[in-house]
């Protein structure tokens, strides 16, 4: 099974910019869908972009469409999450996720793998 670890985040003001990372290890990344979930302190864990095994699909909440951009690279075994324009709302622990079924794109359900999960501080 696949190994998920993202990097990239930490504190930034509102309007600023992060990039955020999720390395895979123990199998192909692409493989996988894979895809963005974050949870912020009161609040139900929420999905924030999905993108497909190859990269031709992407899909986005409403809340961070036009702001935030999935990639991947499979030849480095890494998914990216571009965050721009970032507002206080925003602030949450990031958690990338790997699905080898439909269930991410077609439902925008986590799959079964996640990492540990990186904090975005997002101060006003």
């Amino acid at each position: 099974q696949v190994q998920l670890v993202e990097s990239g985040g930490g504190l930034v003001q509102a309007g600023g910019s992060l990039r955020l990372s999720c390395a895979a290890s123990g199998r192909p990344l692409g493989s996988y869908s894979v895809g963005w979930f974050r949870h912020a302190p009161a609040k139900q864990r929420e999905f924030v972009a999905a993108i497909n095994w190859s990269g031709g699909e992407t899909y986005y909440a409403d809340s961070v469409k036009g702001r935030f951009t999935i990639s991947r690279d499979n030849a480095k075994n890494t998914m990216y999450l571009h965050l721009n324009s970032l507002k206080p709302e925003d602030t949450a622990v990031y958690y990338c996720n790997a699905d080898p079924t439909a269930r991410l794109l077609d439902y925008t359900l986590p799959g079964d793998y996640w990492g540990a999960g990186t904090l975005v501080t997002v101060s006003s």
